[in-house]
Order: C-alpha cells, then sequence, then structure tokens
C-alpha cells in the first residue's frame, strides 16, 4: 500500500508540474537559490512532515526528493509572484493539478495542507477576484490549515464569514470550495 501511495504522490506532482509549467506560471522573476526555496518551502509546515517531503518548486523543478507523500512549495504556483509557502498532502496535490488545468475536482478522502508562514490576500467568495476594491469580502490569513472533504453536507455547518473565528468554507459556491482552519486570530478589516 504504500507503494500505492507513493506512486500516486509522484503522478500528482509530475500532473501539477506539467500543469503549472503549461499555465505559464514561473516564479524567475527574481534570483533566488534552491537552498532558499528550500528552507521557505519547510517552513510551511511542521518539521515532522517537511523535513521528509519532496520539496518542488513553483515551476515545477524537483528542488528535493522526499520520502514522505507531502510536497512542499516555496509559493502558491496558482498566483504568480506569491511567496507563501505550502505543504500538500496527494489530495491537496491533486486539487491543485485540477485548478491550474481547469477541470473538476473530487475526493473520497479528506485532504489537507499547511500554510504555516501564512497566505496572500483573497476574495473569499471568488477565487478569480484580483481588485480588493470591488467590495467583496478580502481575507488575509496568517498561520493556517487548509482541508479538503469529500462532500459539502461535511461542513454545512461552517460559517462563510472569515471573521467569525475558527474553521470557515472559502469558495463555498464554486467548485474550489474548501475549508480554511486559522491558528492565529485575525480582525476583519474596517
Amino acid at each position: 500500500m504504500e507503494n500505492f501511495g507513493r506512486a500516486r504522490t509522484k503522478r500528482a506532482i509530475g500532473a501539477a508540474a506539467a500543469l503549472i509549467i503549461c499555465g505559464g506560471v514561473t516564479g524567475a522573476a527574481f534570483a533566488e537559490s534552491d537552498a532558499e526555496k528550500i528552507a521557505r518551502a519547510m517552513s510551511a509546515a511542521p518539521s515532522d512532515i517537511s523535513e521528509n517531503a519532496t520539496i518542488m518548486d513553483v515551476d515545477g523543478t524537483i528542488l528535493r526528493e522526499g520520502s514522505n507523500d507531502w510536497v512542499c512549495l516555496p509559493g502558491v504556483g496558482l498566483i504568480p509572484g506569491d511567496k507563501h509557502p505550502m505543504c500538500n498532502d496527494p489530495v491537496w496535490m491533486k486539487w491543485m493539478a485540477a485548478v491550474a488545468s481547469g477541470t473538476e475536482f473530487s475526493t473520497d478522502v479528506v485532504g489537507v495542507s499547511y500554510m504555516l508562514q501564512g497566505d496572500a490576500l483573497v476574495n473569499n467568495d471568488n477565487p478569480m477576484a484580483t481588485d480588493p476594491n470591488d467590495g467583496g469580502v478580502w481575507v488575509q490569513d496568517g498561520p493556517h490549515l487548509m482541508m479538503l472533504f469529500p462532500n459539502k453536507a461535511l461542513v454545512a455547518n461552517l460559517p462563510r464569514d472569515p471573521f467569525v473565528g475558527g474553521a470557515y468554507v472559502m469558495w463555498g459556491d464554486t467548485p474550489l470550495w474548501h475549508v480554511m482552519v486559522p491558528i492565529e486570530a485575525k480582525e476583519a478589516p474596517n
């Protein structure tokens, strides 16, 4: 079973890398050493995960092979120029590949992603929004986990408002819905 998991992870990594590269998302704007990228990527999750994780650059290049099923990135490849690191389990890598390719995502198991260095400012309702002055609910979480579930019924009682405290649903009315689990308190903007 362990080899099957690793093979599935390697396929998910390869698919995500190919889609990120084909989608034109690159992080080549600033010269940064592989060691700096690896250190930043590893800071996204607890060390018992990141020490043995595969480290993949946002352009899909494998910076370091890992021995567990986790993949850590020095930034979010779906957001050009973003340097908030993340560590994803195989379910989240499948989600990332689906988002990058514009295909449907589904899972029959829970997926977990760590972003212990925080996240970029995003619209909580619309993943395609780019203008923080559009009147939408914009949020920038500090350290947090993200979770994927097999169906929305499992998260039906969670709030959609990121400022009520605790876990909440992001992008709830889109196919990209997931649960955000903040580790620190945050305040709503004025």
